[in-house]
């Protein structure tokens, strides 16, 4: 898959492929007045125009990069697991399926959940990331 932000200073490439999950955390809500729609990769990212990306390390386990011209939301960068999540948008011509949703105990009552999504509250999502003792 290849994309592009809003001006075309950055671009990036990746595997295909065809699901979307959304997170309903209140920070990926303010950083895009709604949910974060996100693709996850398990294959090397190479992104262009690197020069461009701004990074912002919006909590002790995670970056959130953005062009620095245009403000496009890039990626959530998971520290621990130095993991990019991209943002769907970035895609335009991708045909993806909503799979499923995150921090869905934090969603705002305004909008509606997809029945057939797999759910996680914060607790769920927090227990499956914590680092194994």
């Amino acid at each position: 898959m290849k994309g592009k932000c809003l001006c075309g200073s950055v671009s990036v490439e990746t595997e295909s492929v065809n699901e979307v999950g959304l997170c309903h955390c209140s920070m990926c809500r303010k950083w895009s007045s709604g949910p974060l729609h996100a693709i996850h990769t398990k294959q090397g990212i190479k992104f262009d125009g690197v020069e461009q990306i701004t990074r912002f390390q919006s909590s002790d386990w995670a970056e959130r990069g953005f062009c620095s011209k245009c403000g496009t939301h890039l990626f959530y960068y998971l520290i621990p697991a130095s993991e990019y999540v991209l943002s769907a948008g970035l895609f335009p011509e991708e045909n993806f399926t909503l799979a499923s949703e995150i921090f869905v105990d934090e969603k705002p009552e305004y909008y509606e959940l997809n029945p057939n999504s797999h759910k996680m509250t914060a607790q769920e999502v927090f227990e499956q990331y914590a680092p194994k003792e």
